[in-house]
């Protein structure tokens, strides 16, 4: 599990950080993308990485400013043309379903696979199945936006493959059954209990991403322990009430949000290009002194969500 920045930036592109997207690769756990807003520009920052639009499975978006949701119809439009088949999920607030299909229908575009819009009504979960559940929670941003909780079902422990060779049992059917915590009776008549011989299970990963913000308890509450914590930072610790009359959020807000919800690590984003140089420092400085684990990322930054036995540090690469 890994997040790639396609986006940092807030409002309008700038030469050093394009608009809104977040790219959450599950390509180990389930070989698919899913997106968190899609900017203008997003299809050409994808150019950029190693990301394929048919392997984008599922698109959240966080509430309807452009800044957020301009680059979905071109991303759309590409994915049908370089080869997207399978149905394309999109969530978001009522009214996503309406922009996106219009646009089509006016440029009179194609596609080569379903559409499945999830228009959000309610708070709650949105999605589940064995491996994932996402759900969601409103945000004060003056516009409907969301923010988004993505948690990991438990991994289930690993055979104990050296143990169980050590007592003369050959791989096979047998150690299947074994992982499955089955009692199995061998040919020797010898009962082995699988559960004996499967490690503890590991714990799921939770990722939180935001939508913009003011401070509020819903962000708290998305980020309760999650392993990352994705938080727009549009305004620095002495503009809290400009922050507050444009419905954003400060590096101190969004790390105080960090510290009473007890995540492991802050990852800031929505960076203002007012902002270059020292002032990234500066912006940087000001949420670790009071939550230390926080980066402000850039542009194509990949950052692992590791397991939490792996250790509470950001791997962050290019």
């Amino acid at each position: 599990m890994e997040l790639e920045f396609l986006g940092t930036g807030a409002g309008v592109p700038a030469k050093h950080r394009n608009v809104t997207s977040t790219a959450l690769r599950l390509l180990d756990e389930r070989n698919a993308v899913w997106l968190f807003d899609c900017g203008e520009g997003t299809q050409m920052q994808i150019l950029h990485s190693t990301i394929r639009p048919r392997k984008i499975e599922k698109i959240f978006i966080t509430h309807l400013h452009g800044d957020h949701i301009y680059g979905l119809p071109g991303l759309i439009s590409s994915r049908s043309f370089q080869g997207g088949a399978s149905p394309l999920e999109i969530y978001g607030p009522i009214g996503i379903e309406e922009f996106v299909r219009t646009v089509l229908r006016i440029s009179q575009t194609k596609l080569s696979y379903p559409l499945v819009f999830h228009e959000i009504t309610k708070e709650g979960i949105l999605f589940k199945d064995k491996q994932f559940t996402v759900s969601c929670r409103r945000l004060d941003h003056g516009i409907e936006s969301f923010g988004y909780r993505v948690e990991e079902a438990s991994h289930q422990g690993e055979l104990q493959v050296e143990a169980l060779t050590a007592l003369g049992i050959k791989p096979g059917p047998v150690f299947g059954r074994l992982k499955k915590g089955e009692i199995v009776t061998l040919e020797d008549g010898r009962q082995i209990n699988g559960g004996d011989y499967v490690g503890e299970a590991k714990k799921g990963r939770t990722v939180t991403i935001l939508g913009d913000t003011r401070l509020c308890a819903n962000s708290i509450l998305l980020a309760e322990n999650a392993d990352v914590l994705v938080h727009e930072s549009t305004f620095n610790k002495d503009e809290a009430k400009m922050a507050r009359a444009y419905f954003h959020s400060t590096t101190v807000q969004a790390a105080e949000v960090a510290k009473q919800a007890q995540v492991k690590r802050l990852l800031l984003t929505h960076i203002s290009a007012r902002y270059v140089g020292k002032d990234i420092t500066n912006l940087a400085n000001e949420a670790k002194a009071v939550f230390p684990n926080t980066v402000i990322v850039k542009d194509f930054d990949v950052i692992d969500v590791p397991f939490a036995e792996k250790g509470d540090q950001d791997v962050v690469r290019k």
